[in-house]
C-alpha cells in the first residue's frame, strides 16, 4: 500500500526513543516530543542524563545544511566554547536518517545545555556573554566550512526579503510602503559603512537568551546554531541587542538601564575581540535588516498548518515594532538629499 503524499509526518516519540537508546547506546531513555515547528525537537532522558534531538525538514534545511551546522559546532566544542554539541552514535555517524512520509528526514543528538534559559542578565552574566561570544568569533572568523551555509548580506537580508513578502502585503499597502522606503535609507545607510572592515565569519543570527542557559553556578551554554550563516559578525551582538529592546518594551527595563547593560556586555567582548566604534554604529541598521529577514522566513519557511499568527494583525504589530526600532535607535539625516 502506498502512503500518501505527506507535506508534514511527525515521528513517534516511543519509535524514536527505541531507535536513539539502541543506536547510541544509551540504554532506556524516556523520550518527549518537545516542540513542532519548521524542525522537530525531541527531549530524552535516561537515568542521569538528558538530551535533544532535532529533526530537521528538507523544505527548510537541506542535508548538506544540516552537515554544516554540525561541523560548526563540533569545532566550537573542540576549541573550548561553551555550546551544546552534536553526539556520534556507535558506529560515529552524527546524522541520522528516517525515511519518513514526506520523505528521507534527518537528525542530530545534541547534549542537554544545563541550566535553564533566564532574563536576569545580572552585571556578571553580561559579562560571561559577552566574553564568550568573542570567544566564538574568534573562531568562527578562521574557519571555513566543508558545507554550505546561508549568507547575511545586503541582498538576503533586505533586498530579496522585501520583494518575497510583497504577496503577504497585498492587503497592507501602507505598511509594505513604509518597509519599501525603509528599506532604501538602510540600504543607503549600510552603504556609508566600509564593510570590509567589519569582522566577517559564522555567525549564530538569532544570539537571544532563549538560545543559550545559565546553570546555578552561572557556567553559559549556547545552542541552536539553527541560522547559523556567513555575515558580519557585528550581526550577533544586534540579535543580543534585539533583547534588550524588547525589555524595554514590554518595561521590563528603562531604555537608560537597557543601553546601560547592553554597553556592559560590549565592554566584556572587547576584553576579548577587537571591536569597532563603526561596528557598533551599524547595529541599529543590521537589526532592521534582522527584522525584515524574519519577515520573509515567516513568509516563506511556514506553511499553512502553522502560519495562523501570519495575518493582517501580526504584521501591523510587527511593522509598528520595527517603526519604534527605527525611531529609538536609527539616524537617517545623513541622507537627506537622497530621494527615496
Amino acid at each position: 500500500m502506498s502512503v500518501f503524499p505527506t507535506q508534514y509526518s511527525t515521528l513517534s516519540s516511543l519509535a524514536l526513543g527505541e531507535f536513539l537508546g539502541k543506536a547510541y547506546g544509551l540504554g532506556e531513555v524516556i523520550c518527549k516530543f518537545l516542540t513542532r515547528n519548521v524542525s522537530d525537537t525531541y527531549v530524552l532522558e535516561g537515568e542521569s542524563d538528558k538530551y535533544i534531538f532535532k529533526l530537521y525538514r528538507d523544505a527548510h534545511r537541506h542535508v548538506d545544511e544540516i552537515k554544516a551546522e554540525a561541523e560548526l559546532l563540533t569545532i566550537l566544542k573542540e576549541r573550548g566554547a561553551k555550546v551544546a554539541y552534536p553526539i556520534s552514535d556507535l558506529a560515529g555517524n552524527q546524522l541520522q536518517s528516517f525515511n519518513a512520509a514526506e520523505g528521507t528526514r534527518y537528525g542530530i543528538l545534541f547534549n542537554f545545555a544545563p541550566g535553564k534559559f533566564t532574563r536576569d542578565l545580572t552585571e556578571k552574566r553580561l559579562r560571561i556573554i559577552g566574553q564568550e561570544m568573542a570567544f566564538i568569533h574568534n573562531i568562527t572568523s578562521e574557519i571555513e566550512l566543508q558545507f554550505p551555509r546561508r549568507v547575511y548580506d545586503v541582498q538576503t537580508t533586505l533586498i530579496g526579503p522585501l520583494e518575497n513578502i510583497k504577496p503577504a502585503f497585498v492587503e497592507l499597502p501602507d505598511e509594505y510602503a513604509y518597509l519599501k522606503e525603509t528599506t532604501q535609507k538602510v540600504i543607503a545607510k549600510l552603504s556609508q559603512f566600509d564593510l570590509s572592515k567589519f569582522s566577517y565569519g559564522y555567525c549564530h543570527y538569532d544570539f537571544l537568551p532563549k538560545n543559550f542557559h545559565f546553570d546555578e553556578n552561572d557556567l553559559v551554554t549556547f545552542f541552536d546554531f539553527d541560522f547559523a550563516g556567513k555575515g558580519v559578525l557585528a550581526n550577533d551582538l544586534m540579535s543580543f541587542f534585539v533583547h534588550f529592546f524588547f525589555e524595554v518594551e514590554h518595561k521590563f527595563l528603562t531604555k537608560e538601564e537597557a543601553d546601560r547593560q547592553f554597553a556592559q556586555f560590549i565592554t566584556a567582548y572587547r576584553e576579548v575581540r577587537p571591536l569597532s566604534d563603526a561596528e557598533i554604529e551599524a547595529i541599529p541598521y543590521l537589526g532592521y535588516a534582522f527584522w525584515l529577514f524574519f519577515f520573509e522566513f515567516y513568509q516563506l519557511q511556514y506553511e499553512d498548518w502553522s502560519n495562523t499568527f501570519f495575518g493582517p494583525t501580526f504584521k501591523k504589530q510587527r511593522v509598528a515594532l520595527m517603526k519604534k526600532w527605527i525611531g529609538l535607535y536609527c539616524d537617517f539625516s545623513s541622507l537627506e538629499k537622497q530621494p527615496f
